[in-house]
């Protein structure tokens, strides 16, 4: 008997030919590519499986769906919606598909900020030969203490990084606790207050969930210790970004570093744009080659394991969102 998985428009230039890549690969599975909505309610009633975003009008016609399979590792606002959380299937993400590239970004926006690097390169964009001797505008990576938020595989390989600067680093994790590699120690998130005062660095890797949207808010930026410095490689949400531009404006942060925003794109009228310790960059830091094989990689073996009845990988548990 048959396995009936879908792929859920729209289809990714990148996802060309996975149809017959993983009809290959899985004997007994069958895949099908609707384009059409009346071609995607169709298929989905007798679908055991899709891959894609299923909202709670198409999972309506899926009565046989048993397993969803994310395109992403933290899929954007509204895929975990009510009525999938409260559906049997079982749903799959991508994560630890591109953990390199974003650790790499993430090291990237640390030493920018460390080494003044935005406020020379808006001098640099007027000509203006600026130097800046006092040695306090320096971040010493070697004497710093960086908190982050969030030790998954991303949060885990950055702090694996951060340890050969010498930074003595520190995590907290809802799920997660020690030892780490590079890390001093793993704390609950219920630490995350208790931490924030000693941090140098505040690395935010977590995803977007019930439990961290707007986790750095007035409050929590209250708690910083003066002359922090903040990154935001996880989800926009967490961090309430009227919040984040007053506390720049009254001194609580020495800079940030953002790659991923409350509203994307960032309205060109917001404040954090033209402040000069503010890096920005546009939800690029996953950016590298090989990410859609390494995305197929995941699908192509959850769906040899769900034909065979085993247990799926990167399964999620839908009422915390990852």
């Amino acid at each position: 008997m048959s396995t009936t998985l879908v792929l859920l428009p729209p289809h990714e230039p990148a996802t060309a030919g996975w149809r017959e890549r993983l009809e290959r690969a899985v004997p007994g599975l069958v895949v099908l590519e609707p384009h059409t909505r009346e071609e995607v309610t169709l298929a989905l009633a007798d679908a055991d499986a899709a891959y894609g975003t299923l909202p709670a009008d198409l999972l309506a016609h899926a009565g046989r769906l048993r397993w969803l399979q994310a395109p992403q590792a933290g899929p954007p606002p509204g895929f975990y919606h009510p009525a999938l959380v409260a559906h049997p299937v079982r749903v799959t993400n991508m994560r630890d598909t591109y953990t390199d590239h974003v650790a790499a970004h993430t090291l990237a926006l640390v030493l920018a900020l460390a080494r003044e690097l935005p406020r020379y390169v808006r001098a640099q964009a007027r000509a203006d030969w600026a130097p800046d001797w006092d040695p306090g505008a320096v971040l010493p990576l070697g004497e710093a203490t960086a908190l982050v938020v969030g030790v998954g595989a991303i949060g885990a390989e950055v702090g694996r990084l951060l340890a050969a600067f010498g930074t003595r680093v520190v995590g907290v994790d809802a799920r997660r606790d020690g030892p780490v590699p590079g890390f001093a120690e793993v704390l609950p998130a219920a630490a995350l207050d208790r931490q924030l005062p000693g941090a140098d660095l505040i690395i935010l890797t977590v995803p977007h969930t019930p439990a961290t949207e707007g986790l750095l808010d007035a409050r929590r930026l209250a708690l910083v210790k003066p002359g922090a410095y903040l990154v935001n490689i996880g989800r926009g949400p967490t961090v309430r970004l009227d919040d984040l531009a007053a506390a720049l404006s009254a001194g609580r942060l020495a800079g940030a570093a953002l790659d991923v925003f409350e509203a994307e794109p960032l309205p060109a009228g917001h404040p954090l744009w033209r402040r000069p310790d503010v890096l920005i960059t546009p939800h690029v830091a996953g950016v590298g080659p090989h990410a859609e094989e390494r995305r197929f990689a995941v699908l192509l073996e959850n769906a040899q394991r769900f034909v065979a009845g085993q247990e799926l990988i990167n399964l999620v548990d839908k009422s915390e969102w990852y």
